[in-house]
């Protein structure tokens, strides 16, 4: 099931995010040599009519695509290019506008976000969009909400002042913040009150074993309903669930350096496989659903300013952009250099977390 998973989630994903550079590339003009999934000895390819090799590679841990002219990671031209004539070198992404670079580079995240809010929004146009009143309807045992005087039927108004309108905001200002001191304002027969309450750090274990630590008030909220939605809200559902996701992605990365939570929450391509043969073994929608936030993942990923990365060459273009002239090419080969060897050292990182973390060194 893990590796069944793993192949389901990251090979389509993979796939996608670079057919989103190849099609935008070539809606530009340019010319490809490689469109290859996965890293590392070619393992089968073909040659289509236009002259791109396309292949599958050993390593499934990412892929790439190669345009004809990008020949360095920092995308420094090379010598055959720039002996090339005119009308051939048109063909190749150096000669290209930096903006339309820049589009042809934002491609490949744009597409893991479009997938994922596609998915959302599919979810929102067959079953409905969920909406729960952010009304109190039970409390759990030390509940820090019941402590602080709040009672059944109380419904909350905001909390440290953001207006709630729905119970899964609630959720979302709580769940990642254990051991945080909240100002929650409910209202109760038609008068509104603030109280403080301090988040309940609460340890899970879900039915995989899998442990986390989460914040708690003790609150439950009564029966939602899943409200039908059209195509124009469907879609503005899954945007928001990427904007609510992506908060939460930044916040859990804020906490680990920090040091709020532990590094072990980090995981690598083991763990991703872990949890993908988990969410398949649930069914294909939970499975689906978990496709989404990996997807989310990736294009989040990709789009830090970190060199070798999508958003390191989008940095680039944007410093040239207000400079009006590229940086040297020293710099960004040793940018370039550098931000690999990040990328690397950080890999390697959480794949010794992801390896410590397996049951035959009993954790």
């Amino acid at each position: 099931m893990m590796i069944v998973g793993f192949l389901l989630v990251l090979g389509p994903l993979v796939t996608l995010h670079e057919l989103g550079h190849y099609l935008v590339g070539r809606w530009f003009g340019v010319k490809a040599d490689v469109f290859s999934i996965g890293f590392g000895k070619e393992l089968t390819g073909w040659t289509d009519r236009r002259g791109t090799r396309w292949r599958i590679s050993a390593l499934p841990l990412g892929g790439y695509v190669q345009f004809a002219g990008d020949m360095s990671p920092a995308s420094q031209p090379s010598e055959e290019y720039l002996a090339l004539p005119e009308e051939e070198r048109a063909k190749y992404f150096q000669a290209k506008p930096l903006w339309q670079k820049a589009l042809i580079v934002a491609a490949g995240p744009v597409t893991n976000l479009l997938i994922a809010v596609a998915i959302f929004a599919g979810f929102a146009m067959a079953f409905g969009m969920p909406t729960t009143p952010p009304v109190i309807d039970g409390f759990s045992e030390d509940s820090p909400a019941l402590a602080a005087g709040l009672e059944e039927g109380d419904r909350i108004v905001a909390i440290d002042g953001d207006p709630i309108d729905d119970f899964q905001q609630v959720r979302e200002h709580v769940i990642a913040f254990p051991g945080h001191t909240i100002s929650l304002t409910y209202e109760r027969d038609g008068q509104t009150a603030t109280v403080p309450i301090t988040i309940a750090a609460v340890d899970m274990v879900d039915r995989f074993g899998n442990k986390s630590q989460l914040g708690r008030v003790g609150i439950s909220s009564g029966a939602g309903e899943l409200v039908p939605v059209g195509p124009v809200a469907s879609i503005g559902f899954g945007f928001q669930e990427c904007w609510t996701a992506t908060k939460m992605m930044v916040t859990g990365i804020w906490q680990i350096i920090t040091g709020e939570r532990s590094v072990e929450e980090l995981g690598g391509p083991i763990k991703i496989a872990k949890f993908s043969g988990e969410q398949l073994s649930l069914g294909w929608l939970a499975f689906i659903n978990f496709v989404a936030f990996i997807s989310l993942n990736l294009a989040f990923i990709n789009l830090l300013p970190i060199p070798v990365l999508d958003g390191g060459h989008l940095a680039f273009y944007a410093a040239e952009a207000i400079r009006r002239k590229p940086a040297s090419p020293r710099s960004q080969e040793l940018a370039f250099r550098t931000g690999m060897a990040f990328v690397l050292a950080l890999m390697l990182f959480v794949t010794i977390i992801d390896i410590a973390s397996l049951p035959i060194f009993g954790s």
